[in-house]
C-alpha cells in the first residue's frame, strides 16, 4: 500500500509503537476470509469514529486449519480498492494495514492502544474467551466487539454453499472397502468439512468384509440450522462463555448422532458395524450408541476419562484405540 498506510509488525515488535499508537484507531484484529461487501460495512460503522487498522495474516489459513476453505484468511486484494479509495479521498480518517503472524496477536493486544478491537467470529481456533489474546485485551480494559464476517444471512447461506463445492472436491467421499487405518483417516477428513472452530469431529461407518470394511456412511459434527450460523449470529460457547468440557453450550449436532440420523435416513442395518471416529464419544453419544446395533468402535483421541469406553464396554460393545 502507499502513502504510508502499511505496516508490518516485525517493525515494531522491537521498536517504538508510537507511529500505531497514535493513530488511535480501531482495529479489526486479523480476520477470516470476508467479502468486499461485509468490509465497506465495516468501513462506514468505524470509520466515523476514527482511524482503522485492518489486521491482515501473513498465513493463509486459520491456524490450526492448514488448507481448508472454510478457514481463509482475508487477503488484501479482496480490499485494496475500497482502501485505496478511502485514502485517496478528503475524509479526515483513514485505513491502515498491519501484517503479523497471527501467533503474535496477544502481544499487538498487550503492547498497543486502540480505541477499541473488532473481532470476526470465526477467525481463531477454539472459544475466543479460552486464549491468551482475549486474557490480555480484558487485563488492559480494551473495549473489544464480537462481529459477524457476513454481510448478511444471505451472504452467510451463500459462502456455505460455495466453499463446499470445494471441500467436496478435495475430499470426495468414495463408495469401496478400506483398511482400518484407511477408515480411521477418513473419519479425519470427514471432520475437515465441519465449522465447528471449537473441534472438528468425524465418522466414518463400515462394515467387515474379508480383511477389509466396506464405507457405509460418513458424518462431522455439522453446524445447525447451516453450517455458518454460529458465526453469523454468534456460537453459543462464546455467547456464554462456556469453558472447553462444557456440553451444555453447543453449536452442532455431533458427529456421532449425525451418523445415526444419515443411518437411519439411508436404511441402513447398522447390526454388526464398526464405527471409526477421531474422537471418542462425549458420555451423551455413548449412551445413545449403547441403545444402537453397532458392534464395534474405533477411535483415536481420548476424552471424559474414558466415559465412552466403560459404557460402551457395559453394554456389550467392542471398544479400542488406533493410533495411526
Amino acid at each position: 500500500m502507499s502513502g504510508g498506510h502499511s505496516f508490518d509488525w516485525a517493525d515494531f515488535a522491537f521498536s517504538s509503537k508510537k507511529p500505531i499508537r497514535e493513530l488511535a484507531a480501531t482495529f479489526i484484529a486479523a480476520p477470516r476470509e470476508i467479502s468486499a461487501r461485509r468490509f465497506t460495512q465495516l468501513v462506514k460503522q468505524y470509520l466515523p469514529k476514527g482511524n482503522i487498522i485492518l489486521g491482515l495474516a501473513k498465513e493463509s489459513f486459520i491456524d490450526g486449519f492448514d488448507g481448508q476453505p472454510q478457514f481463509r484468511t482475508l487477503q488484501a486484494a479482496t480490499v485494496q480498492p475500497i482502501i485505496d479509495k478511502v485514502n485517496q479521498a478528503s475524509h479526515a480518517h483513514k485505513i491502515y494495514t498491519l501484517t503479523y503472524a497471527q501467533r503474535e496477536t496477544k502481544y499487538l493486544f498487550e503492547k498497543l492502544d486502540f480505541a477499541r478491537v473488532v473481532l470476526l467470529r470465526g477467525s481463531w481456533k477454539y472459544a475466543f474467551h479460552t486464549q491468551p489474546p482475549y486474557y490480555e485485551l480484558v487485563k488492559r480494559g480494551t473495549i473489544h466487539e464480537m462481529l459477524t464476517p457476513f454481510a448478511d444471512e444471505h451472504e452467510a447461506k451463500g459462502y456455505e454453499a460455495s466453499v463446499l463445492q470445494e471441500i467436496t472436491q478435495a475430499h470426495p467421499f468414495k463408495p469401496g472397502k478400506y483398511t482400518e487405518a484407511e477408515m480411521i483417516a477418513k473419519a479425519q477428513e470427514a471432520a475437515v468439512y465441519s465449522y465447528d472452530y471449537s473441534y472438528q469431529t468425524g465418522t466414518a461407518l463400515g462394515k467387515k468384509s474379508g480383511g477389509k470394511y466396506e464405507l457405509l456412511a460418513w458424518s462431522y459434527n455439522k453446524v445447525v440450522p447451516f453450517q455458518t450460523y454460529a458465526m453469523h449470529h454468534g456460537t453459543a460457547r462464546e455467547v456464554n462463555f462456556s469453558p472447553p468440557n462444557d456440553l451444555n453450550y453447543y453449536d452442532t449436532v455431533h458427529a456421532e448422532v449425525e451418523l445415526v440420523i444419515q443411518a437411519g435416513k439411508q436404511g441402513i442395518d447398522l447390526a454388526g458395524t464398526t464405527v471409526f471416529i477421531n474422537l471418542l464419544p462425549c458420555p451423551m453419544c455413548a449412551r445413545m450408541f449403547a441403545e444402537t446395533d453397532i458392534s464395534e468402535f474405533v477411535y483415536q483421541e481420548d476424552h471424559s476419562n474414558g466415559y465412552a469406553i466403560k459404557m460402551l464396554e457395559a453394554a456389550g460393545k467392542k471398544v479400542r484405540r488406533l493410533v495411526v
